[in-house]
């Protein structure tokens, strides 16, 4: 980037929702805030029990309570900013912070499509292959893919903090967006930017539609295993547990693919904004609820543990 960088725009100023009216941006914040605290509180929870009740020390829910310490930074990368912009109107954000931001955001991006897929394979193995479930998900292999996950979704967002450090600002400092995303920070460069998103959007399209096609294979083979179990119990609970898991999976693959699989320059910033809020608040906000908290082993954990907690407290 260097010095012309620094000179010419020592800031950004994120414009998303600015023409929202006051009183109605202060009632999102207040929504958002509300969001917030329960996605991290949600998914805090679930941390919690998995790593204090011994029945939810299973593969799933280990890699589960990676998706949910996970979705922690993912909306806390955005929506810490979001409601700051919102309750305050205070707008600037430097550029180092943005850059993190860009980078944060798409890590953690990367690494939960990575482990949407390990969670699928893991399904895969213990609906299709229940006797060999043990044998094969055993928690060194569990460890391995976790830090395999992390790893490439660190190493895969690395390319777009080299692409955002390469742009040269030397315009107008306003992103026309709530957090900083390459596709607003390369309408705002007056850098040469067309080889830039066609870089972006074929590496994009390329982690989006290659994990969504290892995932969808995993879950046609746990379809054509559901359908051949002899009983109908059996069918109705493993029906149950993946239908959840398919609609976090509609929700995360859809706004990706609704904001990324298709040239970049293409994507109206109004939708841009849109899609990002089902992506980075709507999405982490659900997880919890689908994937853990309408589990019967996980209700009758987390009822234990308030009452060890009341005991405690009320003697």
């Amino acid at each position: 980037m260097g010095a012309e960088n620094e000179s010419a725009v020592t800031e950004f100023i994120l414009e998303g929702f600015s023409g929202l009216d006051q009183s109605l941006q202060l009632f999102l914040s207040l929504v958002l805030l509300l969001i917030y605290l329960t996605t991290v509180m949600g998914n805090a929870t679930i941390i919690f029990l998995v790593c204090v009740d011994h029945r939810l020390q299973t593969p799933m829910y280990f890699f589960i309570s990676n998706l949910s310490f996970l979705e922690i930074w993912f909306t806390s990368s955005t929506s810490i900013k979001l409601f700051v912009i919102l309750s305050s109107g205070r707008r600037t954000i430097s550029l180092s912070t943005c850059f993190a931001q860009c980078y944060f955001y798409s890590a953690l991006g990367y690494t939960e499509l990575v482990l949407l897929v390990v969670m699928s394979f893991d399904r895969y193995v213990a609906i299709c292959q229940p006797l060999h479930y043990a044998a094969i998900m055993k928690p060194q292999l569990c460890i391995h893919l976790v830090v395999a996950t992390w790893v490439t979704g660190m190493t895969l967002s690395s390319y777009r903090l080299v692409l955002v450090y390469r742009l040269t600002f030397c315009g107008s400092n306003k992103i026309h967006h709530f957090f900083c995303d390459n596709s607003p920070l390369f309408k705002l460069s007056c850098s040469d930017t067309s080889l830039l998103w066609k870089i972006d959007s074929v590496l994009l399209s390329l982690v989006i539609l290659v994990s969504l096609c290892l995932t969808l294979v995993f879950y046609m083979g746990i379809l054509f295993c559901i359908l051949h179990l002899p009983a109908a119990s059996e069918k109705k609970k493993a029906f149950t547990t993946c239908s959840s898991h398919l609609i976090t999976l509609a929700i995360a693959y859809g706004s990706c693919i609704a904001l990324y699989v298709r040239p970049s320059e293409d994507v109206s910033l109004e939708t841009n904004r849109v899609v990002a809020l089902l992506n980075t608040v709507l999405y982490p906000f659900l997880n919890p609820f689908i994937y853990s908290l309408r589990n019967k082993t996980v209700i009758l954990a987390l009822n234990e543990a308030i009452a060890r907690a009341t005991m405690q407290l009320f003697p």
